[in-house]
């Protein structure tokens, strides 16, 4: 019975272990503040601004898109920052974005792309990339 109880603990940390990594190379998501894009510009990093809203259909075929993004071990260090279009008027404005369903990405201080309503998963995952400085 011990050793059962110990093969048992052995393949649960295994597991532990396995799904860790998985959520380590994993893309950040956040719910967007103005504060985290600035910090995150002033410190060079890849960040993604998802303007998006729950009734939208184009964000949710984004939404698919980036979440196959979020899998792939390259956009590991890109922070996406989700911006609800219906409760963040300002915030959108101040970005000079318009529509929901817009993607803009920025590597440190510089835009490195913008697009809207795009469903495609390559240009989409393109403008991902436009954020590694490659």
């Amino acid at each position: 019975m011990r050793s059962l109880r110990k093969t048992w603990s052995a393949a649960l940390a295994g597991a532990v272990m396995l799904a860790t990594a998985g959520v380590a190379s994993a893309l950040e998501i956040a719910p967007f503040q103005a504060s985290a894009l600035e910090a995150a510009k002033a410190e060079g990093k890849s960040v993604v601004v998802d303007v998006t809203a729950s009734w939208c259909s184009t964000c949710r075929a984004q939404t698919k898109i980036i979440d196959t993004l979020a899998a792939k071990p390259e956009f590991k260090d890109v922070l996406v920052l989700k911006l609800d279009y219906d409760k963040q008027k300002d915030e959108m404005r101040s970005l000079g974005a318009q529509n929901r369903s817009t993607l803009i990405a920025f590597k440190g201080a510089d835009e490195t792309g913008r697009s809207v309503a795009d469903t495609n998963p390559a240009s989409v995952e393109q403008l991902f990339a436009s954020t590694l400085g490659q």
